[in-house]
């Protein structure tokens, strides 16, 4: 027989993103393959384990993986550029390659020592495995040097957490919608539709910010923005309102949360609107 890996999506937080689907999964696993990132990502692998207390019915065990260190290449700003297009953005692929490469090596390792041969094991990805995460991308290089099969279960992404809380429609009618991620901001954004920005450092807002201002001076219309972080988890923040009037106070909480807690994972949407300035704080 051959191995089974199940890539469980678990939600953006909250317990009650867990699907029924995920649940079955969970109590089909016997072992729980972690990457190991350091002190800054415990409080995300403590809600891993808490959802396997509370839904997994028999015993189980973590098998740890030391994460590699991404090179100094893979974490360069592309300031719009195109990723495909030689220079800084061509070593940035080329690094983000490397890293994952690495991660796949050591991965495979793990599994090939902890789980026998007629095993099922699992990975509870935070969000949807599908939407800007690379667990899968990584098990394609595992499955390069070791006999695995993949199965994956949806879960609730980022983006349906943010709309959720804001009780927003994530497209307009007849409108376009845009998934980039900030690197790519300033080359993906369009005044036509709605844009979705997700693993954003915080440069691409602060960008977008700027660009707004140049181009309101040139008569274009005022963007809205809709932003979350540590959505569905007990603290969330949540704030919405024009770009130019909240944008730097988003960039401001998020800086004070991130050297709070360590890390931060958050989502936002911009798109040319004009509504009433809302912040909800919880954090």
């Amino acid at each position: 027989m051959t191995r089974r890996l199940l890539v469980i999506g678990i939600g953006a937080g909250a317990p009650g993103h867990l699907t029924l689907q995920a649940i079955e999964a969970i109590n089909r696993a016997e072992v729980f393959f972690v990457f190991d990132k350091g002190e800054a990502s415990s409080e995300l692998v403590e809600a891993r384990e808490a959802i396997l207390a509370a839904h997994r019915r028999a015993p189980w065990r973590l098998a740890w993986t030391q994460s590699p260190k991404r090179r100094a290449e893979a974490r360069v700003h592309l300031d719009g550029r195109d990723a495909a297009a030689p220079g800084p953005a061509a070593e940035y692929r080329a690094g983000v390659a490397h890293w994952h490469a690495e991660r796949a090596a050591r991965l495979a390792a793990r599994i090939e020592a902890e789980l026998p041969e007629d095993g099922v094991g699992a990975m509870l990805v935070w969000g949807d495995p599908a939407l800007y995460d690379s667990t899968l991308r990584i098990l394609a290089g595992v499955r390069a040097v070791l006999a695995l099969d993949v199965e994956v279960i949806p879960g609730i992404s980022a983006v349906q957490a943010l709309t959720s809380a804001h009780g927003l429609v994530l497209n307009e009618v007849g409108e376009k919608v845009t998934f980039t991620t900030g690197r790519r901001v300033l080359k993906d954004f369009s005044h036509e539709g709605t844009l979705v920005v997700m693993l954003d450092d915080g440069t691409g807002l602060e960008a977008l910010i700027a660009r707004e201002a140049e181009e309101a001076a040139a008569g274009a219309p005022p963007l809205a923005i809709w932003w979350g972080a540590y959505l569905g988890m007990k603290d969330e923040l949540l704030m919405s309102g024009p770009l130019a009037e909240v944008g730097p106070e988003i960039l401001r909480l998020r800086a004070q949360a991130r050297a709070a807690r360590g890390w931060i994972m958050d989502v936002w949407l911009v798109r040319t609107c004009s509504i009433k300035s809302r912040a909800i704080f919880s954090y």
